[in-house]
């Protein structure tokens, strides 16, 4: 007996002495070619907003670059009543929860299970010893044991399993972070939309009333033998199209609103946001030499590396299942025939039994499993590396556009002035009799398409500088990702 608790600790001494090797790769971040400066470098340009931001040091604000309430209030309602972000939320608590189960089986389990039997033997069996009749008898047995079942943990899996756990709930936060800066800046775009549809509805509207007006001067000229019955025609076809134009932008307007309500957590029937043409770039001044390392604030960067962590823990716990696996068992507790001497110290119980598992043979499934694991590591490293690249392109996308978006709309400026004067020349001609009514109409078109076409210039330039900003992660102030 006393030779077996000599084993018994023996082992259990050399079980955790090996308790802190951790077999596994210990995580490395691939190796990234990271350029110090992004190719479409930001210029500084002109802007209606001011160059110190009210979001200047404010994590995580960056609407607040842009100058407008209505704007704040908007992404202020998304981020407590988007339903996409509410689902983020409550991954994110799943996935701590997980962590804690993981972590969990570092500590022993212990389970008590109290228990009464009673029994009653067979009076016509006979004694094994003295061939006689055992008289039938009845038995009660109490019990009250505590059972504990420990793994030792000597070569890490039950480590790695947690370093895993915890890699994959930092990588639900960074998703969180991803799904908050997606609704952000949908927000941001479809109201900047919404405008960018208010100012279109106002051009229309009031060429609308100009035409009008020329289709009423045209059908007193022609009352009056002063032009034909062609000229009101055109008047006529150009006044009904303009306003099957402005129709459509009422439509594409309400469609644009209720895509936005729901971005808001709110019903379309109940949601509404107030005209506001949006007649100049809403974009904040970029500040040039933009840093290429404001990319490590990517959400979904962090997240593909978080990603990458887990399942490099993952080949650890893999690596783990090819040792043996040492256990211990073991009871402690109270039995008795009655419960009035259930309770005395005569009646404690007590066993212990360590264990070793060694696996010998499983037809190579544990080394296909560590194959496999690696081969998913290999891809993600991949997946890491293609995000961090992406990350790039989105910058230098976002840049090109901005750029060039701000160059054109210089230029529809220029070209609507332009028309403006085509217009005013050709109606004086007009009157004068020194040009036919096809001048008049293909001015006022011309000036129609352009001021629409800037208009939707004018929204465009203000979308690339949304996605400058979630290219970057949130803007270029000083912050960075959110913690986990």
């Amino acid at each position: 007996m006393r030779r077996a608790n000599l084993a018994t600790i023996a082992l259990l001494g050399l079980a955790c002495a090996l308790s802190g090797c951790m077999v596994g790769p210990n995580y490395k971040r691939p190796p990234v070619v990271a350029p110090a400066r992004f190719k479409s470098q930001a210029t500084s340009q002109p802007s209606s907003q001011p160059t110190t931001s009210p979001a200047a040091g404010i994590p995580n604000q960056w609407w607040k670059l842009y100058g407008d309430a209505e704007l704040e209030r908007l992404v202020d309602a998304a981020n407590v009543a988007n339903q996409d972000l509410r689902q983020a939320v409550a991954r994110v608590d799943q996935a701590r929860a997980l962590a804690r189960v993981a972590g969990s089986f570092l500590a022993p389990t212990i389970d008590a299970n109290p228990g009464y039997t009673r029994t009653r033997t067979s009076g016509t069996r006979d004694n094994p010893i003295t061939g006689l009749p055992t008289p039938s008898a009845k038995i009660n047995d109490w019990i009250i044991p505590f059972d504990l079942t420990y793994e030792v943990d000597v070569w890490g899996r039950i480590r790695r399993s947690l370093e895993s756990a915890r890699a994959q709930a930092t990588a639900t936060v960074y998703d969180e972070a991803v799904i908050r800066l997606t609704v952000q800046t949908n927000v941001a775009q479809f109201y900047y939309a919404l405008r960018s549809l208010d100012a279109q509805e106002q051009i229309l509207n009031r060429t609308v009333g100009a035409f009008d007006e020329q289709v009423r001067v045209v059908n007193a000229q022609l009352k009056n033998g002063l032009v034909g019955p062609i000229d009101l025609y055109q008047a006529q076809a150009l006044l009904a199209s303009t306003k099957a134009q402005a129709r459509d932008v009422q439509r594409a307007r309400a469609d644009q609103e209720h895509a936005l309500a729901i971005l808001c957590g709110e019903p379309a029937a109940l949601f509404n946001v107030a005209p506001n043409p949006l007649t100049k770039a809403s974009a904040p001044a970029v500040p040039a030499g933009l840093p290429a390392e404001l990319l490590t604030r990517r959400p979904d960067v962090a997240e593909a590396e978080q990603n990458l962590v887990a399942l490099n823990a993952q080949v650890g716990v893999a690596t783990a299942m090819l040792y043996p696996t040492f256990s211990l068992t073991g009871a402690a507790g109270f039995e008795s025939a009655s419960a009035q001497h259930l309770l005395d110290w005569k009646s404690r119980i007590a066993s212990i039994g360590p264990s070793i598992s060694i696996p010998i043979f499983n037809a190579g499934r544990l080394k296909a499993n560590l194959e496999a694991t690696r081969a998913q590591y290999r891809q993600l490293v991949a997946a890491y590396v293609g995000q961090v690249l992406i990350a790039y392109g989105d910058v230098e996308d976002a840049l090109t556009d901005l750029h060039a978006l701000t160059d054109e709309a210089a230029s529809l400026q220029q070209a609507v002035n332009a028309s403006q004067d085509y217009v005013r020349v050709a109606n004086v001609q007009y009157k004068r009799g020194l040009v036919n009514y096809l001048i008049v109409v293909d001015a006022e078109r011309t000036l129609l398409s352009n001021q629409l076409t800037l208009a939707q210039t004018i929204n465009l330039q203000t979308a690339a500088s949304v996605h400058l900003i979630k290219a970057l992660g949130g803007g270029w102030e000083d912050h960075r990702a959110p913690k986990p």
